[in-house]
């Protein structure tokens, strides 16, 4: 009626981005348009032309993790290093493009090796440019 009696969950708290990714791989993310997929930055491709940061990231999602480059926006205050631990965010699903790359997106924070339980994982730092407006979802 009023939850006095169900227990209390308690937050996980990891040693590292590896072991947080790892237990993010076991529960199998599945993307959705506007949901924020964990994953773990692999390594750095540099700065583009237009102000990207480019990034090979692993994605946790349903039985293996998926590889994939993604950037931080031009703007972003700031930008992930190699073993990070970050929030993927699914702008788009591609249908005419092949698995992992059909996931049009952005790396929008880093994320702490904490998971908060009803709430997610907790944001460490955003890497979204303010001129990135949030979805507005009526209830």
């Amino acid at each position: 009626m009023f939850n006095w009696f169900r227990k209390k969950k308690e937050e996980l708290q990891f040693p590292d981005s590896a072991a947080a990714f790892a237990h993010a791989c076991s529960i199998g993310y599945t993307p959705l348009i506007g949901g924020l997929v964990p994953a773990l930055v692999e390594e750095s491709g540099g700065l583009n032309r237009d102000g990207e940061r480019t990034f090979l990231i692993s994605l946790a999602a349903p039985g293996r993790p998926l590889q994939l480059w993604s950037c931080t926006l031009k703007g972003a205050p700031g930008y992930p290093e190699q073993g990070d631990f970050v929030g993927f965010r699914v702008v788009t699903i591609a249908s005419d493009l092949p698995e992992p790359v059909n996931l049009i997106g952005y790396i929008a924070c880093r994320l702490e090796p904490r998971l908060v339980p009803g709430k997610g994982w907790a944001v460490a730092q955003t890497y979204t440019p303010e001129n990135i407006k949030p979805d507005f979802r009526p209830m």
